[in-house]
């Protein structure tokens, strides 16, 4: 069966702490990620959190880029979610080459292919 897309879920640990806590940096980085896997942008937008910290989002025509940083741990979680026929693996390997990781960890799942068989926690 063919997926709908392709998502990608990177941890990205040992970034460059500054890179992680400038806005504008990482706005730039995502925005360019989009660009160098052949997407088309749709909207950005992009939180600096007090002390430190950003989150944002490059919403794309196939879906979208997010990042949630934590500089105090040198750390990044990013998403990179495409449909069609844009390899997300190209927009993630940028994210962390620029964000400096000096370990990455990601799966890829794809998306559309039907119900998951997700466990269920059960509370008592």
């Amino acid at each position: 069966m063919d997926t709908m897309g392709r998502h990608v879920i990177a941890e990205l640990w040992g970034c460059n702490l500054e890179k992680l806590n400038d806005m504008e940096t990482i706005e730039q980085i995502f925005v360019d990620a989009a660009l160098k896997s052949g997407a088309e942008i749709r909207e950005v937008a992009f939180h600096k959190f007090a002390p430190q910290g950003v989150s944002g989002v490059v919403i794309i025509s196939e879906s979208h880029l997010t990042i949630h940083s934590f500089p105090e741990h040198g750390y990044a979680s990013i998403d990179v979610y495409t449909c069609g026929d844009l390899d997300p693996n190209i927009a993630a390997n940028y994210i962390a080459e620029a964000l400096e990781a000096e370990t990455r960890e990601k799966i890829e799942m794809p998306r559309g292919m039907g119900p998951v068989k997700a466990k269920q926690k059960v509370m008592m």
